[in-house]
This record gives structure tokens, sequence and C-alpha cells, in this order.
């Protein structure tokens, strides 16, 4: 399951559960619309009890993420699983966009550097 709230140029999502397709209908489109109305979109995304993806949903994750990845400029991860950590850290080397992991502890961190406007 997907909570979703959007806010200018930034999308929060909460993932819970296992994402699936239908997790991925509601929310490809609007990065999509956040993409077209601001070039370049900043995700937030928090992990409670999560358990990954079905492959579809990470199938659709992917493919989003590397035709876009000229879009995306910050992506704040947020968790407290390691597994959580070490996909962050993977997710680096195939992504232009600035990532930082953040333990769910640190909820107000992470939104404060999402937000972060540099200068």
């Amino acid at each position: 399951m997907l909570s979703i709230h959007l806010e200018q140029n930034i999308i929060f999502t909460i993932a819970e559960d296992k994402l699936t397709d239908e997790d991925y209908d509601r929310l490809i489109p609007l990065l999509e619309e956040k993409i077209r109305a601001f070039g370049k979109i900043r995700w937030y995304f928090e992990m409670r009890a999560f358990e990954g993806w079905s492959l579809s949903a990470m199938w659709r994750d992917l493919k989003f993420d590397f035709s876009n990845n000229e879009h995306l400029e910050r992506i704040a991860m947020v968790g407290n699983m390691e597994w959580e950590k070490q996909l962050t850290k993977l997710m680096k080397p195939f992504t232009g966009a600035e990532i930082q992991f953040f333990d769910s502890s640190e909820r107000d961190e992470a939104k404060n550097w999402i937000r972060k406007i540099d200068i």
C-alpha cells in the first residue's frame, strides 16, 4: 500500500506492506505530472513494515527511474531495516539524484533535507 502527499515539486510517499501495480497506477501519473510542471522533482520515500515490491511493480519502478533519471533531483529514503539502508546504497550508481538514507527516527530531518533549497 502506498500513501501519497504532494507539495510543489516534492512527492511524499509512505510504503507499507508490498507495493503492487495498483500503487504504481496511482503514483506514476502524479510523478509525470510533477515533472511536466517543475522539470525536476524530489521524492521522499518512507518505508513502514515494508515488504518490497511485486515483480511487476518493481519493474515499473525501475523503468520509471531509468527513463526519468535526469528529472530526479533528490531522493530521501526513510526506514529502519538494514536491507532498506543497503537498497539506498545500491541505488546510488543508477541515479543522478542526490540520494540519502535516514533512519525512521530521523523523519523530520529527512523532510527538512528533501525541502532544502540549494543556493
